[in-house]
């Protein structure tokens, strides 16, 4: 997964949970919040690859 997917799981998710809480939904919120999440966490996953990529290029 690329960092601009990982960016759009989180904004997704930030959808869903504002979507879940308007509609009085815990489910999708909470779904939401996980989504964001996860997200967060590939994201974090690609920068540390692309940090090792480029300590291993020097």
């Amino acid at each position: 997964m690329s960092k601009a997917k990982a960016k759009a799981k989180q904004l997704k998710g930030k959808m869903k949970e504002t979507a879940g809480r308007t509609a009085d939904d815990q489910r999708m919120e909470a779904e939401g919040r996980g989504e964001q999440v996860r997200g967060k966490t590939q994201e974090t996953v690609e920068k540390t690859g692309d940090r090792v990529k480029r300590s291993t290029q020097k």
